[in-house]
């Protein structure tokens, strides 16, 4: 059982990840968590076409895509009002935008205490 109270407005979640192996780690961990519906997107192209056909109430973002980061698609989502939280490799916060400094991240590998916590972030830092 998680130890952080996630919103129960979060039923349906965005997973932006293009290792395949922890998009389906994030999923179960989510699922895990009572999360209803997630959606797993491996580059930001399909990100972009979940985000237009259908609502999230979350978005679990990868910073490095290979050859991109998610930054600009995490602008959109701000832009949006979609609350998003970053999952990372990264420590240092000088990769990261000004402008998207402030917002929620854990780092890789993750668990479900983490997951439980970014998601708990939901609404609560906007960039």
């Amino acid at each position: 059982m998680a130890l952080t109270e996630i919103p129960a407005s979060i039923r349906r979640v965005l997973v932006l990840e293009d290792n395949f192996i922890i998009a389906m780690e994030a999923e179960d961990i989510l699922r895990s968590l009572g999360i209803e519906h997630v959606e797993i997107a491996g580059n930001l192209a399909e990100a972009g076409a979940l985000t237009e056909a259908q609502s999230f109430d979350f978005a679990v973002l990868d910073v490095n895509l290979g050859n991109q980061t998610s930054f600009d698609f995490a602008s959109s989502l701000a832009m949006r009002q979609i609350p998003f939280g970053f999952v990372t490799g990264y420590g240092d916060n000088s990769i990261f935008p000004v402008a998207l400094r402030g917002i929620p991240r854990i780092t890789k590998p993750f668990n479900e205490s983490a997951m439980a916590g970014l998601l708990a972030t939901a609404g609560a830092v906007r960039p």
